[in-house]
């Protein structure tokens, strides 16, 4: 049996550019999933560099067990299975590698796990609209995007890039989040939008979506993140918290709306190229 059979829907994190908190978001989406009852994975197809091992606290040397001589059995950390090309090799390895074998090896991450019976697996996908997420979006049909950005000006420029790119392989945009909405002060609670404000919501007006996550700049969720410890897990009363939960109330309502409205669930199409 195919063991993505066991998966009902995937859904891709993704962003225009780097360093908007696409992976932050990617992991406390999945680990909010979990607390609302879903069965969770979480995939990191950032093979350039892979973040999810350090943000979920998994031990630098964690390996995945092997199963009948082909699959790795997914690490479980905060309630989700995952697997990430930084479970295979040492953290201050470099992957020079060029882009089919890059696809080479997502492809194989993702269909050589074991994955358990899943609601959700949540993909990591990598930054940028080049030839890499490009393949993997065409290899992999997944049941909808979400689009990770900040709202200033340049963010939003590359995150119509990364919209774009999910229209052109006809991969359904579940909405918007906006990332480091507002600053929240972490010594007087004062609230700014640093960033400028209606960035994501414009985003979204011009695309016919929504936005489905405010998630606000604050010093908990680099903390935690950094501890290995999502702000969801370690936090959950917290503000930052309660936006991640909300988020995922959103994608499993978009993802329903699909279902609802006759969309087929994930199918996988993987190439002999």
């Amino acid at each position: 049996m195919n063991k993505l059979d066991n998966i009902k829907d995937i859904v891709a994190v993704a962003s225009g550019k780097g360093g908007v908190g696409k992976s932050t978001t990617a992991v406390n989406l999945a680990v909010a999933l979990g607390t609302l009852g879903k069965n969770v994975g979480l995939l990191d197809a950032d093979i350039y560099g892979p973040s999810l091992p350090l943000m979920l606290g998994v031990k630098p040397g964690t390996r995945p067990q092997i199963k009948d001589q082909k699959y790795m059995v997914p690490i479980s950390a905060h309630g989700v299975e995952c697997n990430s090309m930084g479970f295979l090799v040492d953290e201050d390895t470099p992957m020079v590698w060029r882009a089919p074998m890059i696809v080479s090896a997502f492809k194989q991450i993702l269909t050589d796990t074991a994955w358990s019976e899943l609601d959700y697996l949540i993909v990591d996908m990598p930054p940028g609209t080049g030839d890499i997420p490009l393949s993997l979006a065409q290899s992999v049909s997944v049941s909808g995007a979400v689009i990770v950005t900040t709202p200033q000006d340049v963010a939003l420029m590359d995150a119509r890039k990364g919209i774009e790119l999910f229209k052109k392989v006809d991969v359904p945009l579940l909405g918007v989040v906006e990332n480091m909405s507002t600053h929240v002060c972490s010594n007087c609670g004062h609230e700014e939008a640093i960033f400028g404000s209606g960035g994501g919501e414009s985003l979204s007006e011009d695309y016919g979506t929504e936005v489905i996550g405010r998630l606000p700049l604050d010093l908990t969720i680099r903390e935690q993140t950094d501890c290995g410890y999502p702000v969801v897990a370690s936090s959950p009363a917290h503000a930052a918290a309660k936006a991640y939960l909300q988020l995922a109330e959103n994608v499993d309502r978009r993802v329903g709306k699909l279902h609802s409205e006759g969309s087929t669930g994930p199918k996988i199409t993987i190439s002999n190229d």
